[in-house]
């Protein structure tokens, strides 16, 4: 089993990420850290072979904790900048999701990774057509930051709608904001809860069914 330590600020998150692992086959979660202080502790207790890291940590940023870490790390940020992703690739890091994300494009970055691990191993000597496939296993099942079908473009003009509103937003107010279909938003607005960035809630109306509220709950892109 790849045992994994999953570093988040934000504890919701974290389980979310915990409970994407646990049901991806061959890694197992040995533990959550929430600032830079107590991953670093965790590392030294629990030796694990993956970090899933965060780049926005209260007490230090995750790209300057990343070439500390003896393992191997997958960097989940909501940090899409270009500074940070070249960080990100000069401490170590073996691959790199923006937030939101859905299960699916984490599972397939994990079982890549576990596949890597497979064709390089700890110690020995590797050809270098040994060398080029494992590389090439890390990245081969990437896929882009929005789901099968879906648009980054509109992912994020969705999630700007909920980081700016003053309070929770169903999927017609989103879609009335936007010019786009209700069942479009209701979509991305599924893909963005799974993701940890977005919880819902109910609404209760005077008459009527409950509907569903969406409020942002990850990292703002805006901080620091």
């Amino acid at each position: 089993m790849i045992r994994t330590l999953i570093v988040d600020d934000d504890f919701r998150v974290a389980g979310v990420h915990a409970g994407f692992v646990e049901g991806t086959p061959g890694f197992t979660v040995v533990g959550t850290a929430h600032t830079a202080a107590e991953a670093r502790a965790r590392v030294r207790e629990l030796a694990p072979d993956l970090v899933l890291l965060d780049v926005f940590l209260p007490d230090e940023s995750g790209l300057a904790l990343l070439p500390d870490l003896p393992a191997d790390a997958i960097v989940l940020s909501a940090a899409a900048d270009a500074r940070s992703v070249r960080a990100a690739v000069r401490g170590g890091a073996v691959n790199y999701l923006v937030k939101p994300f859905t299960t699916r494009q984490l599972t397939e970055r994990l079982l890549s990774y576990a596949r890597y691990r497979s064709l390089l191993p700890a110690d020995g000597n590797l050809g270098q057509d040994e060398i080029d496939r494992a590389f090439r296993t890390l990245h081969e099942q990437d896929r882009s930051a929005a789901p099968k079908g879906q648009s980054s473009a509109t992912s994020r003009l969705i999630s700007d709608q909920l980081k700016q509103a003053d309070g929770p937003l169903s999927a017609a107010e989103i879609a009335g904001e936007l010019g786009i279909a209700r069942a479009t938003a209701q979509r991305y607005l599924t893909a963005l809860t799974e993701s940890g960035s977005v919880t819902m809630g109910l609404r209760y109306g005077a008459t009527g069914r409950p509907e569903h509220e969406y409020r942002w709950h990850g990292p703002d892109r805006s901080r620091p």
